[in-house]
């Protein structure tokens, strides 16, 4: 009994996959994904403007500290933007952990 069961789980997840990746094949020039995303707030709006600063400078007459100093303000810059998109991040780890308890609880 145990066999028929994995034999059929085993059959309908092939199948349930098989028609998704062949319908992902289609239209893959229709579609559009926006280049930047809006930003929303006060703040993010005067961290995106200081990265284009940071971008238009000549970084050719700086020194190794200056530039090393520019480095450290964009990655903090970067990260500060990353905090406030918020959002929820899941590895695939965990999303394969999911699908697997949801097949068990159901």
């Amino acid at each position: 009994m145990k066999k028929l069961s994995v034999y059929l789980l085993i059959t309908f997840l092939s199948l349930s996959f098989i028609p998704l990746s062949l319908k992902a094949e289609k239209n893959l020039s229709s579609v559009s994904t926006p280049a930047t995303k809006t930003v929303e707030s006060a703040e993010a709006r005067v961290l995106v403007s200081r990265l284009n600063e940071i971008n238009e400078i000549d970084k050719s007459k700086l020194n190794s500290s200056e530039k090393k100093n520019l480095r450290k303000e964009v990655r903090s810059i970067k990260s500060r933007l990353k905090e406030l998109q918020g959002g929820i991040y899941l590895s695939v780890g965990a999303i394969i952990l999911i699908v697997i308890l949801l097949i068990i609880l159901l």
